[in-house]
């Protein structure tokens, strides 16, 4: 019997943590080879019963155990270093972090929009947390009614920061529209990935897209308020009928919100309603944990798909 050999680059991170949490939940079997920095060597993790220990990256290592899978959670400076030298190495690469998303030439994947998007790639990108969120509402609904324009208004909690999150002011009480880097023309890089992203992803280019990132001081789970112009005026019985049945959606006639949905693997949409001014417009509300399908959910299901 042939063990798949799956490599987790970043095991120690919260995201890394879920990812390993998530291939148990899922009992997808098999070798596991275990990465994080220096401080966190010789730690033992155990994985369906069996006890491994973390190392830290050597290309010798990475050239021995000649991984099939190799899901990276630990960052865009690690996966700019390491990325390459696995993939040399003859192992398929899901890199969670920002530094490949923008690529031309790798895919930036949702599994339930873009999966033939991948074709023969061993470098995958897994997009940003609120996107993915955002995206997996938006895409049946493009599919049908074609998107013109989005609005978008983020609500993100703490734990998208990582484990030792810093702010420029307390989070408690508080709310901080300025996720990420300062761009010079004010936005900032998160508002920036969603608009890049949002567009690689549906392959539309020529969509609008503007974006306003806020921190909240909530624990999990990522809420995105949309505000989405079509080419021709949506049926809202349509519409409930269309992401009722979308995949990796759970429809709320009423809405989610994020202790509801923290552990869970679907993208909650509710609150959908007309844009009274805008006839062709909607406004959605979604909520989805930023951990799991937002990180590390959306990674294990590409390597499931490429091990089916």
């Amino acid at each position: 019997m042939i063990t798949t050999k799956i490599a987790i680059v970043g095991a120690t991170g919260l995201v890394g943590q879920m990812m390993l949490k998530v291939l148990q939940e899922r009992a997808v079997a098999g070798e596991y080879f275990l990465f994080a920095g220096p401080n966190h060597a010789g730690d033992k993790i155990t994985i369906n019963g069996d006890e491994y220990v973390v190392e830290t990256l050597t290309r010798e290592r990475v050239n021995e155990i000649k991984a099939d899978f190799a899901l990276f959670a630990a960052g865009a400076e690690v996966a700019a270093q390491w990325a390459s030298i696995f993939v040399a190495a003859g192992t398929t690469v899901i890199d969670n972090s920002s530094h490949f998303r923008m690529d031309p030439t790798v895919p930036l994947v949702v599994p339930e929009i873009n999966l033939s998007s991948i074709g023969d790639a061993k470098l995958i990108a897994n997009p940003n947390c609120s996107t993915i969120g955002a995206v997996v509402a938006l895409a049946p609904l493009d599919r049908v009614y074609h998107i013109k324009r989005i609005v978008y208004t983020t609500y993100q909690a703490i734990s998208g920061a990582g484990s030792n999150p810093h702010f420029k002011h307390p989070i408690t009480n508080n709310v901080l529209p300025d996720i990420d880097v300062l761009l010079p023309d004010g936005s900032t890089k998160e508002e920036t990935k969603m608009i890049n992203e949002t567009k690689k992803i549906l392959g539309r280019n020529e969509i609008a897209v503007t974006a306003t990132a806020a921190r909240v001081p909530v624990a999990n789970c990522h809420c995105v308020a949309i505000n989405v112009e079509f080419a021709r005026e949506p049926d809202l019985i349509e519409v409930k009928n269309i992401l009722s049945n979308a995949a990796g959606v759970v429809w709320c006639d009423d809405y989610a919100v994020p202790t509801q949905v923290s552990g869970q693997d679907a993208v909650y949409v509710g609150r959908v309603r007309r844009d009274l001014d805008h006839p062709r417009t909607l406004n959605l509300w979604t909520v989805s944990d930023n951990l799991r399908k937002g990180a590390a959910t959306n990674a294990v299901q590409i390597m499931e798909s490429l091990l089916a």
